[in-house]
């Protein structure tokens, strides 16, 4: 028993202390080697991969959208193009990176080219859009078109002089209607709110916000002939029209707002003993006035193009009419539509010349109330001290 572990003992002891003469001792007792063969091994081993070159993907989606416009102009159409430029792009920029990037920056260049496409392809129907409205409204987009109506006009000539003042007028109308009441309405939800009426209100702001346009034009419609009869028009009943599809808009935007005011401010001023009223009026209002300016703006522009409820609720008229409380009136987008819907065919060109150049003014009232509330919401905007 004693000489077995007298021997395992001398036998751990000669392992663990060595001579050095066996192979790889001495390499691991001296760094500068071990550091050699570590570098040498190393060597052979990418750390990291390269990368493609800075102008690699812009040139490579420029190449593919220029192919997938030359299918288009084949004659097999625009889908096919479109299809033709997003997967070769993605197919090639994905290939290329993984050979030179490795997996983890291809998997990245396919999700951004995959989200570039995508926007690219969202895009497409907007461009088509507006290049069609520009180049076939241009015929008659000039001075005697917004200074002219038509009375008395058959077929050549004419203007919408009096839609674009019509278009001026119910949508005024429907924005001094709907402003007070949607921001009084979300200050009382932010500020007020807390039981079954407020959540009551909520559910019903929902409600508005999905009402097709057109049931709100038959509502204001079957209102108002319960007190003037059966085919009642005037400009003021497109207002209320347009007022039912502005009020949610507008409740939902300035409630926004008044959630982003910083509840310190509140606090700071009930601190100095200021009643809630005034608080809201002197202190959270201004605060919240650039966000809230900017939802009124685009509440307008998602308004002023309506045709279905104008259509019911206004008609159209072919001379000037400013009083929105007589009769019927004619706005652009009810000018646009019968110009196209009821051109004759000995003189079609020229209802549908009029009919383009009310759409193409109709983009740039809606694109210049975009820049505008864009405008506001950069002026405007609360400043913060760096």
């Amino acid at each position: 028993m004693s000489t077995s572990t007298t021997s395992l003992g001398k036998g751990d002891g000669n392992h663990d202390g060595g001579d050095g003469n066996e192979p790889g001792n001495g390499d691991l007792n001296d760094p500068g080697r071990a550091r050699e063969q570590a570098n040498a091994v190393l060597t052979d081993v990418p750390l990291t991969h390269g990368s493609l070159p800075r102008r690699a993907a812009p040139l490579t989606l420029l190449a593919f959208v220029a192919a997938g416009a030359l299918v288009w102009l084949a004659g097999f159409g625009p889908v096919l193009g479109a299809i033709v430029a997003a997967v070769g792009y993605t197919a090639v920029i994905y290939g290329w990176s993984r050979r030179v990037e490795g997996r983890r920056g291809a998997f990245d260049r396919f999700v951004t080219a995959v989200v570039t496409s995508a926007f690219l392809l969202a895009l497409l129907p907007l461009i088509s859009v507006i290049t069609t409205v520009v180049s076939r409204g241009a015929a008659r987009f000039d001075a005697d078109f917004f200074n002219n109506s038509m009375l008395g006009v058959v077929n050549e000539g004419g203007g919408a002089h009096h839609a674009l003042m019509g278009t001026l007028i119910v949508t005024g109308m429907a924005a001094l209607m709907s402003v007070p009441i949607g921001l009084m309405t979300a200050i009382y939800l932010i500020e007020y709110g807390r039981g079954r009426l407020a959540r009551g209100i909520t559910f019903f702001v929902d409600v508005m916000t999905g009402i097709p346009s057109i049931v709100a034009g038959l509502f204001v419609y079957a209102l108002f002939e319960l007190f003037y009869g059966p085919g009642i028009r005037m400009g003021f009943m497109g207002s209320v029209a347009l007022s039912v599809l502005m009020i949610p808009v507008v409740v939902r935007s300035a409630e926004e707002m008044l959630k982003l005011v910083p509840n310190e401010l509140r606090e700071a001023s009930y601190a100095l003993a200021v009643p809630k009223w005034r608080t809201i009026v002197k202190v959270v209002l201004p605060t919240a006035l650039a966000g809230i300016a900017t939802g009124v703006t685009l509440a307008i522009a998602r308004v002023i193009g309506e045709t279905a409820p104008l259509l019911i609720t206004v008609g159209i008229t072919r001379g000037d009419n400013f009083n929105p409380f007589d009769e019927r009136m004619a706005t652009l987008s009810v000018y646009s539509y019968t110009q196209y819907s009821t051109a004759p065919g000995f003189a079609q060109e020229a209802f549908f010349d009029r009919a383009w150049s009310a759409a193409l003014a109709l983009i740039l009232i809606v694109m210049t109330l975009n820049l505008v509330a864009r405008l506001i919401a950069k002026l405007f905007a609360p400043k913060t001290r760096a």
